[in-house]
């Protein structure tokens, strides 16, 4: 899990009054996130957008490198016959 650190979490009531200032510390690079509160609890948070898709960029990766391994997988399980794929016919 990540930890934030006091100053990057804001309530949900602070980002609706002063969402422009936030934007601008995320803009200016004052701030590298903000994560925001409901009711005590983390829901979301905000960065810039070139940190976004940077993240968004590397998990696509990933994703596209699983499915990769699944698929290397698959064809490699299809080669080796295992005796319940063995189909005998009695003449």
């Amino acid at each position: 899990m990540v930890a934030y650190k006091r100053d990057e979490i804001i309530s949900t009531s602070d980002v609706s009054r002063g969402f422009s200032n936030i934007l601008n510390n995320i803009i200016n690079h004052t701030k590298e996130r903000f994560v925001i509160s409901k009711n005590n609890k983390l829901e979301a948070i905000i960065l810039d957008i070139e940190e976004y898709e940077r993240l968004r960029t590397v998990y696509d990766m990933l994703e596209e490198k699983e499915i990769e391994q699944l698929l290397l997988n698959r064809t490699t399980e299809d080669k080796e016959v295992s005796n319940s794929k063995i189909l005998t016919i009695d003449i």
